[in-house]
């Protein structure tokens, strides 16, 4: 397993394809809830990456604002359409004013972060009084989550464990950097059971697809390949037909800035 992060300028030209798979609905009305709940005119995502959930917001939010590390991602995030605010930087350096934004979230994107925490703690000076924080990605720690890929690759769970913060701990750190009405939202049920040798086809099982595979060695990655297709030829011989589950549950934790 390298120790090495995601090279998102390596796969920038082909990431935005996993949402013509599976556009998270789900996550999109969550992050429009939101925007209506706090009526907000300016929103923040940092991890923006391609802008898929920036573009998403442009029909109700008049400005929105995207940060990310990797100068690839961007470049994919001005293709989209739309104007859209693009910075390159940090996630716990957020060059930004304070009191800035309505809304600043975060998906799938915090067990990127270096020091998630102090992104916790960061945000809450961006944000305006009534302002929210918004959190949305998995948790491998709660123990909710059936995925085949943590079968047959090996150490991908154990490190994702060590990748990805609990619900728990962010909630700590929400309270500790101060904000209130800290609360836990199922924001999308991402259910897909692969039979048999369908599962050669999903197109999350590419290398580069998920973080969990890019982070790989091509050694490792193909060694998992060769274990999911060994299992399948044992289970042909046996008359027998393997299901490959994937049950992954999409959280959302907020914090909100006291009113004055």
């Amino acid at each position: 397993m390298s120790a090495v992060r995601v090279n998102y300028d390596q796969i920038a030209s082909t990431y935005h394809q996993r949402y013509a798979v599976n556009r998270l609905e789900g996550v999109a009305a969550a992050l429009k809830s939101l925007v209506q709940q706090v009526h907000a005119e300016r929103v923040l995502e940092v991890g923006c990456g391609t802008g898929r959930w920036l573009v998403e917001l442009q029909s109700v939010v008049p400005w929105v604002y995207g940060l990310d590390w990797s100068p690839g991602m961007l470049r994919q995030a001005r293709r989209q359409p739309g104007q859209l605010a693009l910075t390159c930087g940090q996630a716990n350096r957020l060059p930004f004013s304070d009191a800035t934004f309505e809304l600043v979230f975060c998906v799938n994107a915090l067990h990127h972060f270096e020091h998630p925490h102090a992104f916790v703690a960061e945000t809450r000076r961006l944000l305006r009084p009534g302002g929210i924080l918004a959190i949305i990605g998995l948790d491998p720690h709660s123990g909710r989550d059936q995925w085949y890929l943590y079968n047959y690759f090996e150490s991908t769970y154990e490190v994702d464990l060590r990748r990805f913060p609990s619900w728990d701990a962010v909630r700590a750190w929400m309270d500790t950097a101060g904000f209130e009405h800290v609360t836990w939202h199922l924001a999308e049920r991402i259910v897909q059971h692969y039979v048999g040798r369908a599962v050669l086809d999903d197109p999350f099982l590419q290398k580069y697809s998920t973080s969990q595979l890019a982070l790989l060695t091509d050694e490792a990655y193909a060694a998992g390949r060769e274990r999911l297709e060994a299992a399948l030829a044992a289970a042909e011989t046996r008359q027998e037909t393997l299901t490959f589950p994937v049950d992954l549950t999409l959280a959302m934790v907020t914090g909100q800035v006291q009113t004055s």
